[in-house]
């Protein structure tokens, strides 16, 4: 299988061991990587370069795209990354309010991706509204509410929405149970887990949270100080870490 994502010695750095170094990887179709590591250990930086939101100082990404070409995503133009974003990728951010249009309605949030793929009929975008939010288990009837009448739980899922009503082939998320009750979290985990696997999208996940990781990841790279300390599978990593730092991590989750 070709992968879909393919990055070779990508690195953005701020400071000293401050962002992502020399970081190499394939991604495959139907695959989730988890990216796991303390706060400040360059998760988040490698997202960001990763998605083509900011610019490495050197390495590559290149991306596989739905007509099969082979596209390096810093060698492509602006409008290039920015109609990926459109519409092969899908970015789900930590805080949902960075990743909704908190002055238009529900619907017209789900909806302007599809737009921005060509679709004009007031029809069929507020029938695509009113499924996907069925679908992420929202009552429908709240299609024309604002999302800030909406509860975290509920903003966050409307952002899953946005993204995945156009069918985007990759996802990049970046802590998407962040600030959210333990409840919520496992709700919210649940819809993810089921919509990758049916969707089979190619994931990006960048979270702090281990349990996260297990429930949804296949592989994880464990990242400290900017650099990757390990990488495999994810219950080899979490049940044997091989890595001090792995070792470290694992344990202070499982302490009482």
């Amino acid at each position: 299988m070709t992968p879909l994502l393919s990055v070779s010695n990508l690195t953005r750095l701020y400071a000293p061991d401050t962002g992502c170094q020399a970081v190499s990887f394939e991604l495959y179709p139907g695959e989730v990587l988890g990216i796991v590591g303390e706060s400040g250990s360059g998760k988040s930086t490698l997202l960001s370069v990763l998605s083509g939101k900011v610019r490495p100082d050197c390495g590559s990404v290149f991306y596989r795209t739905s007509a099969g070409e082979q596209l390096e995503i810093y060698q492509a133009s602006d409008a290039q990354r920015r109609a990926l974003l459109r519409t092969e990728w899908g970015c789900v951010e930590q805080n949902p309010r960075d990743g909704l249009r908190m002055s238009v309605s529900a619907g017209a949030n789900i909806g302007e991706r599809l737009m921005a793929q060509g679709m004009r009929h007031y029809g069929r975008l507020r029938q695509a509204g009113l499924d996907w939010l069925a679908q992420v288990e929202i009552d429908p009837h709240r299609i024309d509410d604002l999302p800030r009448t909406f509860s975290g739980g509920m903003q966050q899922r409307l952002q899953i929405a946005r993204n995945l009503v156009s069918r985007p082939r990759l996802l990049f998320m970046d802590e998407p149970t962040g600030g959210l009750d333990v409840s919520v979290q496992a709700h919210l985990l649940d819809l993810l887990r089921g919509l990758v696997r049916e969707l089979q999208l190619a994931v990006v996940l960048v979270t702090h949270d281990l349990a996260v990781a297990r429930l949804l990841a296949d592989r994880l790279m464990v990242m400290r100080r900017s650099r990757v300390v390990e990488a495999g599978l994810t219950d080899q990593i979490l049940d044997d870490p091989q890595h001090a730092y792995s070792q470290l991590l694992v344990s202070s989750v499982l302490q009482p």
